[in-house]
């Protein structure tokens, strides 16, 4: 409903925290599809979104914090084990959960 609202009035820029939270697939595939539109039609789309398995189906920038920038940049640069490593505070013996990064 809220996404609805916000497309209704056009805006250049769009800020959602994890729009993808508590939905079913075929819902997250549904915004998914409307956030890549955007994106055609020139949009800025700035999300939160904490499931690196899908960053970068759905990314094509990415931005790692952990109290600071720790990577910003096209996703296929800046969505690195390493920078993954240092947002997250994990050593390589922690890499199991890091098998869809580059």
């Amino acid at each position: 409903m809220f996404l609805a609202r916000t497309l209704v009035q056009a805006p250049e820029l769009y800020f959602m925290d994890e729009p993808f939270q508590g939905i079913d697939a075929k819902s997250q595939q549904a915004i998914v599809t409307v956030l890549h539109a955007l994106r055609q039609h020139g949009k800025t789309v700035v999300i939160v979104h904490h499931d690196l398995a899908t960053v970068r189906d759905y990314c094509d920038h990415v931005t790692l914090l952990n109290r600071r920038i720790v990577a910003s940049g096209p996703a296929e640069e800046s969505f690195t084990k390493d920078n993954i490593r240092t947002a997250y505070e994990v050593t390589a013996d922690d890499d199991a959960f890091l098998e869809f990064a580059s």
